[in-house]
């Protein structure tokens, strides 16, 4: 494992266009010549799904802000192919059967070119054969399975990192850092949750390291002392807790933890990036350390999210929420750039264009898709300290569980 403390090494290199700050397209082979039908005409058509409402709202909600941002910058520095960007953004409320039915309409109804959104593995599950069908790309902004592409099809892409590479920083800190024995602890109802509980143990016990004792809990618990009490019963104690929580219950989980009098560092993944974290748990979110995309930093951060940053205050009247603020951002900004580049609105010739991105310089670090549709990307690790988020490592797993 690298593990690589401020400043950040991995450069951005986004660039902003004097009257909008539209990010500048990646070097991918240079732009295709505009199509006289691309060329010209009405707005180009983008769909939006993201749960504003319910469960999933504290990530997808930023997520849906830093998208509309990046539209409305790409749209003030003159669009792409001399047209405006139309981003439909609808509401999925986190229920599935919403969400496919959201899918339907930006298929049947908004007659979009393409999709990006969602930040659970679930949503784009339930959206993605809809939009796989119609052959339309599809890139999410947060969903980190990286079993989605082979589970949707070969026009859905990732703007974010895979679940196997954050459970293995994961791991690999928590190793180094603390010690070879771990509590592992995973919400069972949820894609994500799962897949990043399985993929932790791997990298851990390859390690070499330990699992003392491993438990699950409903999706809708709130109550989480029956799992407590048995790990509160490990004698000795384990080096640190690895908990894969949703951001709805993240916060009650480390409270109960805490209160049972179990002072040991928690490490999760990127569930736990919601300012739900430290209002729900106050002081007790102390010593907890998850893996993220980045860390929306105005003093400590790179330049372009300082840029990122003060443009989303401006628009929003507060900072970033979190880094899926910025996933949003850079996918809308990762379409629009292959848009340019494939010199057309045609559904394939912008998955093309998609597929042959490299180093994209988004927010959350570059991006380039080669024969995965997942983007090999560095991990964020964020530390909570006297109720403060604060960097703790930029970590390249030295090995990543196969998806």
């Amino acid at each position: 494992m690298r593990i690589r403390f401020l400043p950040i090494l991995f450069a951005l290199a986004l660039m902003l266009a004097a009257c909008g700050g539209a990010a500048a397209p990646a070097a991918s082979g240079g732009a295709a010549a505009p199509t006289a039908a691309a060329a010209g005409g009405g707005p180009i058509a983008v769909g939006g799904g993201f749960a504003l409402t319910g469960d999933e709202s504290a990530l997808d909600l930023p997520a849906a802000n830093g998208a509309k941002l990046a539209a409305k910058e790409i749209n003030a520095a003159g669009g792409v192919l001399g047209r405006q960007i139309n981003l439909v953004v609808h509401d999925t409320q986190y229920k599935m059967d919403v969400t496919a039915q959201v899918a339907k309409q930006f298929v049947e109804q908004d007659k979009v070119v393409a999709v990006v959104g969602f930040t659970d593995t679930d949503s784009v599950l339930a959206a993605g054969p809809t939009i796989q069908g119609a052959g339309l790309p599809f890139i999410t902004a947060g969903a980190t399975s990286p079993k989605i592409p082979s589970q949707v099809g070969d026009k859905m892409f990732l703007a974010c990192f895979g679940d196997n590479v954050q459970a293995a920083a994961g791991a690999e800190f928590g190793f180094k850092q603390y010690g070879k024995s771990a509590y592992l602890l995973w919400d069972k109802g949820v894609e994500y949750t799962t897949l990043l509980a399985g993929y932790f143990k791997a990298r851990f016990t390859e390690l070499g390291g330990t699992i003392a004792l491993e438990d699950q809990y409903d999706d809708k618990a709130t109550d989480f002392s029956a799992q407590i009490a048995k790990l509160k019963a490990l004698s000795p104690q384990p080096s640190f807790y690895y908990i894969a929580a949703m951001p709805y219950n993240v916060g009650p989980v480390v409270k109960q933890l805490r209160d049972a009098g179990l002072t040991g560092p928690v490490l999760g993944g990127d569930g736990y990036d919601t300012p739900d974290l430290v209002n729900v748990a106050g002081k007790a979110a102390d010593n907890v350390f998850f893996t993220t995309h980045a860390l929306m930093d105005a003093q400590g951060g790179t330049d372009g999210i300082k840029k990122f940053i003060a443009a989303y205050n401006k628009e929003y009247g507060h900072d970033p929420e979190n880094a899926f603020a910025a996933l949003g951002y850079d996918a809308v900004y990762l379409l629009a750039d292959a848009i340019k580049r494939a010199g057309s609105t045609d559904a394939g010739a912008i998955q093309q264009a998609i597929k042959a991105t490299k180093d994209f310089p988004g927010i959350t670090g570059k991006i380039t898709f080669g024969a995965s549709n997942v983007p090999q990307k560095g991990v964020t690790i964020i530390g909570v300290k006297d109720s403060k988020l604060a960097l703790a490592a930029e970590v390249v797993p030295e090995k990543v569980p196969a998806p």
